[in-house]
């Protein structure tokens, strides 16, 4: 709850969510806290894809109370897996995710709903049956704005090009430490759709001034090249009297595409720490010698 007003005082108005984040607990917290704000002044998205179902694996209260609830979720989260997530990419399944995720936001409507990882299940099917049912529940006004938010910029690409898209969540795929995805990026300039970039700390390695050795990277353990690498880019941006994370939240703003940078947080420092680097002031020479580095 902390971490959440801390947004909201230093002027965060977007919040983004999913089922997936904690089994639901995201969504459910989250929307604890935002219930008391005014609906009309901040914006908020989930994500679609994956419905959430009761685990009949998990411990229950006749299995006695050091089992109820004991087993842990296995895809990342620290939380009793009491549910499980489903995959379900037809129009009743999208229709029933949006009605679930109302349900523990405590909300009455979603601003912004993105098709999850469609490239992890199966992109083909997100395209012929969950794109059009989030077309249909935008032309419904069920949802203001759709979108697909992937880790892949090919799978975010073949999404731009069959659908009507207000929006692309990308994660950690235009960042400071490489840009994969600017052919997409220019796609969407084209097209009008919006790119949210996510990831922008690529899980961690560029969220620090000095890069540490044990730094992750993709979710995981860096390897020491892409360690070397963030270094480098550190020791550029320290020359210009900049911090990496300084450079590391602005920079994806620069590409005409990109909309908003959106960051996660655990503890309230984290956020206000984020909010003043996106006030900073950054030199154009510094962006010019970065790019100078990457070409070498």
């Amino acid at each position: 709850m902390a971490t959440v007003l801390a947004a909201w005082d230093s002027g965060v108005r977007y919040f983004d969510t999913a089922p997936h984040y904690g089994l639901g607990l995201s969504e459910q917290r989250l929307g604890a806290v935002l219930r008391d704000k005014p609906r009309e002044e901040f914006v908020i998205s989930t994500k679609v894809g994956r419905l959430l179902e009761a685990n009949p694996d998990a411990g229950s209260a006749k299995d006695g109370p050091a089992a109820a609830g004991s087993a842990k979720d296995d895809e990342g989260f620290d939380v009793p897996a009491t549910s499980r997530r489903v995959w379900d990419f037809t129009e009743a399944g999208i229709r029933r995710s949006i009605e679930d995720s109302l349900e523990r936001l405590g909300l009455d409507h979603v601003d912004i709903a993105y098709l999850h990882d469609p490239d992890v299940h199966d992109l083909q099917k997100g395209i012929s049956h969950a794109l059009p049912a989030l077309e249909k529940l935008r032309a419904e006004g069920l949802v203001k704005a759709i979108g697909v938010g992937t880790n892949s910029a090919e799978a975010a690409l073949e999404c731009v090009e069959a659908a009507d898209l207000d929006l692309i969540m990308l994660a950690g795929r235009y960042t400071l430490l490489e840009q994969p995805s600017v052919p997409l990026l220019d796609r969407c300039v084209e097209q009008r759709t919006g790119v949210v970039d996510v990831g922008v700390y690529n899980s961690g390695l560029l969220a620090r001034p000095e890069v540490p050795d044990d730094a992750h990277y993709n979710y995981d353990r860096a390897p020491r090249a892409v360690v070397e690498r963030a270094r480098a880019l550190a020791g550029v941006c320290s020359d210009f009297g900049v911090e990496l994370p300084t450079a590391a939240l602005q920079f994806p703003l620069r590409h005409p595409a990109v909309v908003n940078v959106t960051v996660g947080a655990s503890r309230p420092e984290q956020v206000t720490s984020n909010a003043s680097r996106m006030q900073e002031s950054v030199p154009e020479e510094l962006w010019d010698a970065l790019e100078a580095l990457r070409r070498d």
